[in-house]
């Protein structure tokens, strides 16, 4: 009999770790009352969260994250075994069928496997594949009139909003449904712009909120005319509100409740000088040694 690896030791623990938060008599109230829907929002939060580990590279906290995000993944099995519908070990099983079934140049018998490593021999190539295999796997589309905002639909389905606005809009463009210059672009900005401050003016909670989407997606077709990936400009941003913050925190000993917003204003352009005093130097060590240093406005 072959002893278990210390990865499924490790796994069977968690399972039943879970098992005991959702076990009715003696389990745990919140666990006990989540849904798949009441967790959705953690999923995202988790794949977010597994994300950032992973730009920061940092492997203590993707290590942490990527626990979370698994955690996750058992619970939802947890849920639909109760409710007899499936379990962990079908879960796996089906990713792991999925992975054999489209990988035919890994695991496909000796002469099979040559050959189609041959026809699927660089990234691109398995990429096509891919997709090629699992469009057979699904059932044909009935005829319709909307071809592409039917596969778009299903695309964007499981994106975060921002990706799934870049999607959209790269398709579009590429099938027609596009301006035709940059100045079209910033036309319809400051359109969108005008009609959120009309909807904000309006106390319409609903109409605002449809406004500020449509002024978000029209900033995305911005990041797209300009090259810039629009999710990695917003990480940014908060990192950069945040890193100042915190200094305007420090500078009041911790407590901004009260305070003016002239006092804090002064405070965060002190902290943005700081920042940039301090990443001097590195953008200096940075510079090619045959660039010469910038030189002072007059």
């Amino acid at each position: 009999m072959t002893a278990a690896s210390p990865h499924q030791d490790a796994l069977d623990a968690l399972v039943a770790v879970v098992a005991q938060l959702r076990d009715p008599q003696n389990g745990c109230p919140w666990d006990l009352e989540q849904t798949h829907a009441s967790l959705a929002p953690y999923v995202l939060e988790e794949a977010h969260e597994v994300a950032d580990a992973i730009r920061h590279g940092d492997d203590q906290h993707l290590r942490e994250e990527l626990g979370d995000l698994l955690l996750q993944v058992v619970l939802h099995a947890r849920i639909a075994q109760e409710g007899g519908r499936f379990d962990l070990a079908a879960i796996a099983e089906g990713i792991s069928a999925k992975l054999i079934r489209r990988h035919p140049h890994v695991f496909g018998d000796a002469a099979d496997t040559l050959a189609n490593r041959g026809a699927a021999g660089d990234p691109d190539a398995v990429k096509r594949s891919w997709e090629a295999i699992k469009a057979n796997e699904q059932p044909a589309p009935a005829p319709s009139l909307s071809p592409l905002s039917d596969r778009l639909a299903g695309k964007v389905r499981g994106q975060p909003a921002l990706a799934g606005a870049m999607t959209i809009s790269k398709q579009a463009a590429a099938a027609g449904f596009e301006w035709d210059g940059m100045a079209g672009v910033w036309e319809k900005v400051h359109e969108e712009l005008d009609e959120l401050k009309e909807a904000v003016a309006s106390g319409n909670q609903a109409h605002a909120q449809e406004e500020l989407g449509d002024l978000l997606f029209t900033l995305v077709n911005v990041a797209r005319w300009c090259g810039i990936d629009p999710e990695a400009g917003l990480s940014g941003t908060n990192r950069r509100f945040l890193d100042r913050f915190s200094r305007v925190e420090m500078a009041l000993g911790g407590d901004i409740q009260g305070r003016s917003i002239r006092e804090l204003e002064v405070l965060w352009q002190q902290a943005k000088a700081q920042i940039r005093a301090e990443s001097a130097p590195r953008d200096a060590d940075q510079r090619p040694a045959s660039e010469p240093p910038p030189q002072p406005s007059p």
